[in-house]
C-alpha cells in the first residue's frame, strides 16, 4: 500500500481547501482549485507533450514564482524527477550537470534563457531537445509554458510508488565537480512529516514567504508541507531586503525560513525597524552558522517572534534537527547549538576511524533515517563512501550533549590546525561578529612557516567606521582562547562572496593564500 507519496498529501490538501488562497506571486494569485487544476495538467503534459517518462529529469533554471512550485509540485505527481539548477552557476558547470544527469527537457524564465543556451551551445551539441520559456521574452526556447498547461488533461496521474526518485539535486560542491544526490519520493515524504511534527503541525492560517532559492535544500519542506497542510505560499523571484519586509507588510507574512546572512542584510537595510515584522510569528533559520550578533538583536528587538533553527543537508531531504523556540531564551545553555534529532533521525559522533564518541567529544557528526538520499547519481563510490558503517558522514564537526542536543564546532575541511591545536572558524566568527562596527566576517586558515596555518579573519567593516585590525583582534580576545585569535585581519569594502544559498565561499577567500600550496582549498 503505498502512502509515502505526494499525492497523499498534496490532493487532500485541494479538496479540504479549495477555495483558499494557496500561491501569491507578485500579481498572480491562485486558490488551491486553481493550483491543483494547473499542476495535474502540468504532470499530464511533461508526459504527453513533452515525452517525459517516469524517472527522465528535468531541468529548471528560473527565478522563485508560481510555475516554479507548479513544476515542483508536478514533478512530485510523477510527472518526472526535477533537476533544480543553481542560478549562480558558470556555464561549464551547467553543462556538466545537465550532461551528468542525462536531461533532455528544460524549463527557464527570460532572465536566464540566454544564459543556459550559451552553455548548452558552448561544448558543442546541447543534450536538451526541448526548452520551455516561463513567461514571455524574446529569448531562445521551444514551447511556451502557458501552452503546455493548457494542453494537459485534468485527469489525477496514476500514483508513483514510493521508491520512485523525484528529485536530482546537485550540491555546490566544495572541491572537484558537484555530485548529483537522488531523492525519492518515501525520503521526501518521511522529510516533510518529520517537519511538521517537529514544529508542532503547520496552521492553515499560516502565510509563509518563499524566499530561499527554490534550487536549494533549504526550500524543499516548505514548498510540499505549506500547501499540504493548506496554508499560503507567497513568493519572491529572488531575495532582496526591501522587498522582503515589504511583503511581511503587505501579505501578513506568519512564517518564513532564512540563511542567516539573509537576516542580517534585513537588520542591516536603511528601512529596517522591528515594527516591519509585527506579524512575523516564525523565524525558522538554518544553512549556517547564525552570528551571536544577530541573535542577540532578535531576541532584544523581536522578542515576541518565535526563532527555530534547522539543521541539515541536501542528502537528508533536508532536516536532521530542529533548536525549538523555547531553548531560545537569551539565557539558555542550549542556544549554541542545532538542537536534538527530529522524530525518526539517529545522530552518533564518530571519530577518524568510525569508533564511537561519548558526549561532549568533538568527531565527525554522523546521521542515519529514513529521510536520505538513495545515492549520489553515476558515483557509487562516493555513495559508499558517505554511507559508511551504515552512518550518512556529514563532513561536520561537532558534539552532542548529555541531553542529545548537536553542537557544531565547524565543518572539517574548515578546522584550522595551527600549531598542533584544532581552532574552528565559526567560533571566531561569532567572536568577532557581536562587535559593532563589523558587518560581515569570514574566518580562514592561511599558511604559515612556524604554525601551519594561522587564522586569518576577513571583515567587512560598517560603512564610515574607524574598525582597526587591533580592534578586532582584542574584541575577539574577551571571548575566545589567544591562540584562537586572528593573527591577521584583512578588509574589505565590498561584500563577501556568496553562493547561490547565501553562504560565504570561503574557497575563494582562500584560494589566493593557498595557490601552490598542498592544502585544498574547498
Amino acid at each position: 500500500m503505498r502512502e509515502l507519496i505526494y499525492h497523499r498529501l498534496f490532493y487532500s490538501a485541494v479538496e479540504r481547501y479549495a477555495d483558499r488562497e494557496a500561491i501569491v506571486d507578485g500579481g498572480y494569485r491562485a486558490d488551491f482549485a486553481a493550483h491543483g487544476e494547473r499542476v495535474t495538467r502540468l504532470s499530464n503534459a511533461l508526459g504527453s507533450e513533452l515525452g517525459v517518462g517516469k524517472g527522465d529529469r528535468v531541468a529548471i533554471m528560473a527565478l522563485n514564482s508560481a510555475p516554479y512550485l507548479e513544476l515542483y509540485h508536478a514533478c512530485y505527481l510523477g510527472g518526472g524527477v526535477i533537476n533544480p539548477l543553481n542560478l549562480r552557476l558558470a556555464g561549464p558547470e551547467l553543462d556538466y550537470i545537465v550532461r551528468d544527469s542525462g536531461t533532455e527537457v528544460a524549463f527557464v524564465d527570460a532572465f536566464f534563457a540566454e544564459p543556459f543556451a550559451r552553455a548548452m551551445a558552448a561544448a558543442g551539441e546541447s543534450p536538451i531537445r526541448t526548452v520551455v520559456l516561463i513567461g514571455q521574452g524574446d529569448v531562445p526556447h521551444d514551447a511556451a509554458y502557458e501552452d503546455l498547461v493548457a494542453a494537459g488533461d485534468t485527469a489525477i496521474p496514476p500514483e508513483p510508488d514510493e521508491d520512485d526518485p523525484v528529485v536530482l539535486m546537485y550540491t555546490g560542491g566544495t572541491t572537484g565537480l558537484p555530485k548529483g544526490v537522488l531523492l525519492q519520493q518515501r525520503a521526501e515524504m518521511l522529510n516533510v512529516y518529520h517537519v511538521v511534527v517537529g514544529l508542532g503541525g503547520i496552521s492553515a492560517d499560516e502565510v509563509f514567504l518563499s524566499q530561499t532559492p527554490l534550487f536549494h535544500a533549504a526550500s524543499m519542506a516548505s514548498l510540499l508541507a505549506i500547501p499540504a497542510c493548506g496554508a499560503k505560499m507567497v513568493t519572491i523571484p529572488a531575495f532582496d531586503p526591501g522587498g522582503v519586509m515589504s511583503l511581511f507588510e503587505a501579505e501578513g507574512v506568519t512564517q518564513t525560513v532564512m540563511v542567516p546572512t539573509m537576516i542580517g542584510l534585513c537588520l542591516q537595510h536603511p528601512d529596517y525597524k522591528p515594527e516591519r515584522l509585527a506579524s512575523l510569528r516564525d523565524l525558522i533559520y538554518g544553512a549556517s552558522p547564525m552570528p551571536e550578533a544577530i541573535l542577540n538583536h532578535l531576541l532584544e528587538h523581536v522578542p515576541d517572534v518565535n526563532l527555530l533553527q534547522g539543521y541539515g543537508m541536501t542528502e537528508c531531504s533536508s532536516v536532521l534537527t530542529l533548536l525549538l523556540p523555547e531553548d531560545h531564551g537569551a539565557d539558555s545553555p542550549r542556544l549554541r547549538s542545532v538542537g536534538q534529532p527530529v522524530l525518526g533521525v539517529n545522530l552518533c559522533i564518530q571519530d577518524g576511524e568510525g569508533g564511537m564518541l561519548a558526549a561532549g567529544e568533538i568527531g565527525e557528526v554522523c546521521a542515519r533515517g529514513g529521510n536520505f538520499m538513495r545515492e549520489y547519481w553515476n558515483k557509487p563510490e562516493a555513495t559508499a563512501e558517505a554511507f559508511r558503517g551504515g552512518w550518512y558522514h556529514t563532513g561536520d564537526a561537532g558534539y552532542l550533549d548529555d541531553a542529545g542536543y548537536l553542537y557544531l564546532v565547524d565543518r572539517v575541511k574548515d578546522m584550522i590546525v595551527s600549531g598542533g591545536e584544532n581552532v574552528y572558524s565559526s567560533e571566531v566568527e561569532s567572536a568577532i561578529s557581536t562587535h559593532p562596527d563589523v558587518a560581515q566576517v569570514a574566518v580562514i586558515g592561511i599558511p604559515d612557516p612556524v604554525w601551519g596555518e594561522a587564522v586569518h579573519a576577513v571583515v567587512v567593516p560598517v560603512p564610515g567606521s574607524e574598525l582597526t585590525a587591533d580592534d578586532v583582534c582584542e574584541h575577539a580576545r574577551q571571548s575566545i582562547a589567544g591562540y584562537k585569535v586572528p593573527k591577521s585581519v584583512e578588509f574589505r569594502a565590498e561584500a563577501l562572496p556568496l553562493s547561490g544559498a547565501m553562504k560565504v565561499l570561503k574557497r575563494e577567500l582562500r584560494a589566493p593564500y593557498w595557490e601552490g600550496e598542498r592544502k585544498s582549498i574547498g
